[in-house]
């Protein structure tokens, strides 16, 4: 079998950011500043995806800070691109567990939808999220990481702090809680 088209590229990628964070974990700063560049994307799009868009900046912000004092200890252990990913999980973690006691303000984020959607697009992105909202936060996760994001099972399990086995539950429980809720809409717009 064929590795998939850029896989090669992909692990010479996580090589390479790894050996930013090991020079980083010594004191480099120029190979923190590169670091920083090559992953900021990726963890912000994790953030958005997890806790919305209008957290992402801050969370994204709170995840470099903790990476910092964390890279002197960072031992290669696994790629630099999946330990990045963990820890900006576990602050999404964190900052969910610190708002749980404050209720949220609305279900869905109005300013995630393009503006040039029309009002039939607008209208199926909104149930879909509202769908996406109501999964548990560890099920949202595993879809997300694997569905939304693209990583296969093993680097979202690595991500998640879970086995494998465990990210496939998830998801295909999601997928079914998604499956049932679709259906209950549908029914329910029907017999309106």
């Amino acid at each position: 079998m064929r590795p998939p088209a850029g896989a090669g590229q992909n692990e010479r990628d996580d090589e390479h950011v790894t050996e930013l964070a090991l020079a980083a974990g010594r004191g480099n700063k120029a190979a923190l500043t590169e670091f920083i560049q090559a992953t900021q994307a990726d963890v912000w799009r994790l953030l958005a995806h997890l806790a919305g868009r209008d957290h992402a900046d801050d969370l994204t912000q709170e995840t470099y800070l903790r990476v910092m004092k964390a890279l002197p200890k960072f031992a290669a252990k696994s790629s630099a691109h999946t330990w990045l990913l963990s820890l900006a999980r576990r602050v999404w973690v964190d900052s969910v567990r610190h708002d749980m006691a404050r209720p949220r303000k609305s279900i869905t984020e109005i300013d995630d939808v393009p503006r040039s959607t029309t009002p039939a697009a607008w209208s199926e992105w909104i149930d879909a999220r509202m769908v996406m909202d109501k999964l548990s936060p560890d099920r949202r996760e595993a879809l997300i990481l694997t569905q939304v994001l693209g990583y296969t099972y093993e680097e979202a399990a690595k991500i998640a702090g879970c086995r494998v086995g465990t990210i496939r539950s998830r998801v295909a429980r999601a997928r079914q809680d998604m499956i049932a809720a679709t259906a209950t809409q549908d029914f329910s717009a029907r017999s309106s």
